[in-house]
């Protein structure tokens, strides 16, 4: 099964696959309104903003199973997204990203980030997972990885198609 295979609900409720972002650099991050990385919205509006006529779109993911952070509906998500960060890149609605009831896109995720870039399961909110335009998980970032940080990788999949030397430069 390919990543562009898998169903996901938008934020205002229409069923697609990740299809439409076939070709694309991805950067696919678990939110949550209320925590305290909330602030990493910012960065990554500043991500989508700078690089996405190179091909990047950034993927937004509400999830609600760390200490209750994302307690909004899907609307009210929207809403403070868009009122507090001017948040334009895709939204989707809330989901489990770990355990039992996980969406399968992020168990995908979690399986496919090769070594050494695997920082085992999402432990917060605002895990983030780099995907190249060939729909390959090539890098997972920890929760505080501060949005900036992963400007050099994004360089180097935009440039060559790979990570290259810029992958040595963000593994916190």
């Amino acid at each position: 099964m390919s990543i562009y295979d898998f169903k996901v609900t938008t934020i205002d409720g229409k069923e697609q696959t990740l299809a439409p972002y076939e070709g694309k650099i991805l950067l696919i991050v678990n939110t949550a309104s209320a925590c305290g990385l909330t602030p990493h919205y910012k960065g990554l509006q500043q991500i989508y903003d700078q690089f996405k006529d190179e091909g990047v779109v950034v993927l937004g993911f509400p999830c609600d199973q760390f200490k209750g952070q994302e307690p909004g509906t899907n609307e009210e998500i929207a809403q403070f997204c868009e009122l507090n960060y001017s948040v334009t890149f895709p939204m989707f609605a809330k989901i489990d990203v770990k355990g039992e009831n996980a969406d399968p896109l992020y168990k995908y995720l979690v399986d496919a980030v090769p070594a050494p870039y695997h920082t085992g399961d999402i432990d917060w909110n605002f895990a983030k997972f780099l995907v190249d335009c060939k729909g390959n998980v090539v890098k997972q970032y920890p929760a505080p990885t501060d949005p900036a940080a992963i400007e050099p990788d994004l360089r180097s999949l935009i440039e060559t198609g790979s990570l290259g030397a810029a992958s040595n430069t963000v593994n916190d």
